[in-house]
């Protein structure tokens, strides 16, 4: 399977149309639709259910458009790192991270590292530990900023000074705004919109003293930004981290923490063994004094 020929598969999985793959491609139609079956007959699988107007991934296309994906990412990401200057720091960092106030700590070491060395990219990709952890795994990433709970037995971490703390985002209006804290008893009652994270539910279980499944939860989130559009529409009250939306001036929304306190710690891993490119090396030596000062 030539890399030639996935760039050639993705076009037209993208488009839904050969012909329009082909202009995109500089290539003939007739040359793109024979390479496409050569893709087919290699793999021994039909790629594309083929209508009159576009053409349809079967579950065996979607998969390997997932994994064409990620192999020419990579390739690429190998690419820039093995061609960067032996002497100069530039190139590309990849971060993967959950939605945590951490991550303003990312920026500022970024920002810091931006001003030494200006020729630096920085790649954010957002998602659950999950997401995170599955393209760290496979070398996507350089680091993943995880909140716990999560399991990094298997990976090199550094624990941040700082926690992330649990609460209750609401309207301004709802009758709990009134608290100062949100209980137990508060939430037994009411709409909840929760991670969908097994981990966290179970952090929140506990803190509740009954499964959470019990509880009159209308809706999932992995991302908090549009669980809060679901809140300020009267949908439910969403759990989540504090300072991860707007509360303060003209927002609709508050934020009121859990009580008993319910604090969650926060790490950057990387894979034990990784071979790092000077720009990510230089980034976590940074990183670390940063985070000895912090101490």
């Amino acid at each position: 399977m030539e890399l030639r020929v996935l760039k050639y598969f993705l076009a037209v999985a993208r488009e839904k149309n050969i012909t329009k793959a082909s202009q995109i491609l500089h290539i003939t139609q007739p040359t793109l639709s024979r390479q496409l079956m050569e893709l087919e007959e290699e793999l021994g699988k039909t790629l594309f259910i083929r209508g009159k107007r576009k053409l349809i991934l079967t579950d065996e296309g979607i998969l390997l458009r997932k994994r064409a994906e990620e192999i020419l990412e990579l390739v690429e990401k190998t690419e820039k790192e093995i061609m960067s200057s032996d002497e100069i720091i530039n190139g590309d960092v990849f971060i993967g991270g959950g939605e945590s106030e951490t991550m303003r700590l990312i920026g500022q070491i970024s920002k810091k590292l931006q001003e030494k060395y200006p020729s630096i990219c920085y790649h954010l990709f957002s998602g659950n530990a999950d997401d995170v952890l599955e393209k760290l795994d496979k070398g996507l990433l350089d680091f993943g900023v995880l909140i716990a709970p999560v399991d990094i037995r298997k990976y090199e971490y550094i624990k941040f000074p700082k926690t992330d703390i649990w609460g209750l985002l609401m309207r301004k209006h709802s009758p709990l705004a009134k608290n100062k804290v949100i209980k137990p008893q508060d939430i037994l009652d009411i709409p909840l919109i929760c991670s969908r994270q097994t981990l966290v539910r179970e952090d929140i279980s506990k803190w509740i003293g009954k499964d959470i499944n019990n509880l009159n939860v209308v809706s999932s989130y992995n991302l908090i930004y549009n669980a809060s559009l679901m809140v300020e529409e009267g949908v439910g009250y969403a759990l989540c981290l504090d300072k991860l939306i707007n509360t303060t001036g003209d927002s609709a929304l508050c934020f009121r923490p859990l009580e008993p306190r319910l604090e969650v710690e926060v790490y950057i891993v990387w894979k034990k063994s990784q071979i790092f490119s000077k720009t990510s090396k230089k980034f976590l030596e940074v990183l670390q004094m940063e985070l000895l000062e912090e101490i």
